[in-house]
């Protein structure tokens, strides 16, 4: 073989990376966020009546955080994570949580598609509550597992605070 089709020639067996938005992240990927680096070790992908939204869990040095990103309107990003609140159902209208007030705002049952640290959570139902506060800046997130109440704090942040580099092909 000549040196130039060395050199030029077709290049065999290299994997092509698909570009990563905040929609197609996978686990694997890496995530930075607020000056950190965070590995996308779980995805969960939630249905409800036509409606999609996920969560990738992302673990840091210190730290695990949860990406939330759903395309209704418009896309809407934010970072969460889970918080100790003490819940049953039914649960409230209103929760009171480190000195602010969070209301209602949706709720439903998801069908739960997981991979990664998620795949355990496959394919079942998750009843989900979603609260706001009086100015829309903070959130709870509260997710019912079988007889599991897990809950969460978030706030919204804008697509451009995360930078993605693709982990896999």
């Amino acid at each position: 073989m000549s040196l130039f089709k060395k050199l030029f020639g077709k290049k065999e067996n290299i994997p092509v990376v698909k570009e990563r938005n905040i929609l197609s992240i996978e686990v694997g990927d890496i995530v930075t966020y607020d000056l950190e680096d965070y590995e996308v070790v779980g995805k969960l992908t939630y249905h409800d009546h036509g409606f999609e939204w996920v969560a990738y869990q992302l673990q840091g040095q210190t730290k695990t955080i949860w990406l939330s990103a759903e395309m209704d309107d418009e896309l809407y990003v934010g970072i969460y994570k889970k918080i100790p609140l003490k819940l049953q159902e039914p649960l409230p209208k209103e929760i009171t949580y480190d000195g602010i007030k969070y209301y209602l705002d949706e709720s439903g049952l998801a069908r739960v598609v997981g991979e990664g640290r998620g795949r355990n959570v496959n394919n079942i139902d998750c009843k989900y509550f979603d609260y706001c506060d009086e100015d829309e800046e903070h959130f709870l997130s509260v997710e019912i597992w079988g007889s599991e109440v897990e809950a969460s704090y978030g706030f919204e942040i804008e697509e451009y605070e995360i930078k993605i580099i693709a982990g896999s092909s």
